[in-house]
């Protein structure tokens, strides 16, 4: 019976995919981590094709040189496979393996100034060509756009790599995220001071790369990595800025911009939180009252405009809304 059961478990991990992603829950980071943890069972034993608590076990322990967070990310698709394999087996076998305490995250995102801020989009308005080679037009023409749109929006740096060509509409300004953090579907609304350039860059961009895929395309079509926004984000920050800071703050800075300016407007305060929640495709409030608590001052700001009864004020919202 039991190695039935785990000849089932190993086969299944297709069927967890394929599931995953037609309920839209697909976590990008998964298909990653999956494809690694197989890999680490087909080479502890090549000659076996059954999963084993063993494998599960060994794969998911903490490691030495691990971090908590790190590793609950390593370990939490093969965590949701065993789940999705108990749940369709009639006796299940599998033991889910040890989730480590989630740690608090003590990262303090970058407090953006204006002349740090006119520096970097100088810099991006400013890039050169380098004799007419592809790589390099491609980088002028999307490098104002791509951060101008992290900074007007607060999209995560993920959506805009991941981001295509049918899913912004040009016409209303609104643009469509299916793949995000979870798979979380969401709207953003653009500024139409945001709109006009990306109508212009989309022309732009469409004379030399008609047909294309993605909203912000590679020479072959395909999407840019995390890498590459760093690497470009770097070049362009530290051309006339000294301080620290990374594209992903960008999305901390319009957050808490958003949030400081909602001074004196009463209980328009709160349907004002729960549209930002909802445009930043955030799950839930929480998430969105994440970033002031990583500003000094700011809590404190927003406690005082809500009485201390911040939690109450703020209504459920169901999916349909």
């Amino acid at each position: 019976m039991k190695n039935k059961q785990e000849q089932l478990a190993f086969s299944i991990m297709d069927d967890f995919v394929h599931y995953r992603v037609a309920s839209q829950s697909w976590c990008n980071c998964y298909d990653i981590h999956l494809k690694a943890f197989s890999a680490y069972c087909k080479t502890t034993d090549p000659n076996n094709n059954e999963l084993t608590q063993q494998m599960i076990d060994s794969w998911c322990k903490q490691r030495d040189t691990e971090l908590n967070n790190s590793c609950r990310t390593r370990i939490y698709a093969v965590i949701n496979l065993v789940d999705y394999i108990n749940s369709r087996v009639e006796n299940p076998y599998f033991s889910r393996p040890h989730l480590p305490r989630l740690e608090k995250n003590n990262y303090i995102p970058h407090a953006f100034t204006n002349e740090e801020l006119r520096n970097f989009f100088y810099a991006c308005d400013t890039i050169q060509t380098t004799r007419n080679r592809r790589t390099t037009i491609f980088r002028k023409i999307m490098m104002p756009v791509m951060f101008r749109l992290l900074y007007s929006t607060g999209m995560r740096t993920t959506e805009v790599r991941l981001l295509k060509r049918k899913e912004v509409n040009l016409e209303n300004g609104v643009i469509n995220i299916q793949k995000s953090k979870g798979y979380n579907q969401h709207y953003v609304v653009m500024h139409d001071s945001m709109l006009t350039m990306m109508k212009r860059y989309d022309k732009e961009i469409q004379g030399i790369c008609p047909s294309r895929t993605y909203f912000f395309p590679t020479r072959n079509d395909k999407h840019y990595t995390t890498t590459w926004i760093t690497l470009n984000f770097n070049k362009l920050w530290y051309q006339y800025n000294d301080s620290y800071a990374n594209a992903y703050a960008l999305r901390h800075h319009y957050a808490i911009t958003n949030i400081n300016s909602w001074t004196n407007i009463g209980i328009e305060f709160t349907s004002k939180l729960l549209a930002l929640s909802r445009s930043m495709g955030h799950a839930s409030i929480k998430s969105t009252m994440y970033y002031y608590s990583l500003v000094p001052g700011l809590r404190d700001k927003l406690e005082e405009l809500t009485e201390n009864n911040f939690n109450e004020l703020i209504p459920e919202m169901y999916d349909e809304e």
